[in-house]
């Protein structure tokens, strides 16, 4: 079947990045489709911080092509980032200028300028015009950078761990803002956090990176349906660890045997019994187990799991 033009708004082929003898990506192929919340997560060193500066212009690659919103992001001009918007984890604005003044300043840059989002998302925070940017909290200056952002009227938004270091009230008022923006409704959001309860509140769309290379991209309720948790009564040692099919972690608490897998169905429970299993009962995981276990299981041993398909 054909895609229409236009329909990815952020598409790599075989794209690479190398500093000196490390590769941060390794022939990335990577489609976004247009519309919804899409979220990047990784362990650190995956490559995210390294991709997020070639999509946006800022990093030439090594090898590989990218593009954003049909455009090669080498040659992006002002109007292909008008509308383009991003929040970065430093929240990055001048702190020597007044909220009205750095607000006055983005109405000019802005052709395409949203007055009623930019009200919609910072009637959310108690900001006044003639505070100083440095002298919002970090929470205030969140939701400050989110509403400008917003107020652009960007096709794409980049959110770069926009709630890093924030307290739990503050997080709470980001997540809503962002959630009931009508604004927001109208672009699609790249999502990078390792807050997986952020992850799972909001995003529509799961993608996994380690070690430059997509290793998921799937809804995340499909991706934590591929992970079980199996509870063994193991009289014995049990099989050895590299035998067991789609291991992702093994833990022996209380007596029984703990096993989270990946991708097997009840005939995983006839692998434990023929192993000596008096018992065997599965649960489903949380999220964060399930992404967290992948990664980790990913990090230390790379060659261990097969990417799943996008």
């Amino acid at each position: 079947m054909s895609v229409p033009q236009n329909y990815y708004v952020i598409e790599t082929e075989t794209l690479s990045k190398r500093y000196g003898r490390k590769l941060a990506l390794d022939r990335l192929d990577l489609r976004i489709p247009r519309g919804r919340i899409h979220a990047i997560v990784g362990a650190n060193g995956a490559g995210k911080s390294t991709l997020f500066r070639v999509l946006l212009g800022f990093l030439p690659q090594t090898a590989g092509q990218a593009r954003v919103l049909g455009r090669d992001s080498r040659k992006l001009t002002p109007g292909d980032r008008e509308r383009i918007g991003f929040v970065n984890e430093e929240h990055t604005l001048p702190g020597w200028m007044k909220v009205s003044a750095v607000t006055a300043m983005h109405r000019r840059l802005y052709s395409r300028w949203n007055e009623a989002a930019f009200r919609g998302v910072l009637d959310h925070y108690h900001v006044l015009p003639e505070q100083k940017v440095g002298q919002l909290s970090r929470g205030e200056r969140a939701g400050f950078n989110l509403a400008l952002a917003l107020a652009q009227r960007p096709e794409l938004l980049v959110l770069d761990e926009p709630t890093l270091g924030l307290d739990v009230v503050a997080k709470r008022a980001f997540l809503e803002s962002l959630m009931y923006s009508n604004a927001a409704d109208e672009c699609t959001v790249i999502y990078c956090s390792h807050q997986m309860e952020e992850i799972e509140r909001v995003a529509d769309n799961l993608i996994i990176l380690e070690r430059g290379q997509l290793k998921n991209m799937s809804a995340p309720d499909d991706f934590c349906a591929r992970v079980t948790h199996w509870v063994a009564d193991m009289p014995f040692k049990g099989p050895e660890p590299a035998a067991v099919p789609g291991l992702l972690e093994v833990q022996r608490l209380d007596g029984l045997h703990h096993y989270l897998v990946l991708d097997q169905d009840e005939r995983f429970g006839d692998f434990l019994r023929t192993h000596g299993a008096r018992s065997v009962q599965s649960m489903q995981v949380s999220l964060d187990r399930a992404v967290n276990s992948f990664l980790a299981k990913n990090h230390a041993a790379p060659q261990a799991l097969a990417s799943a398909s996008a």
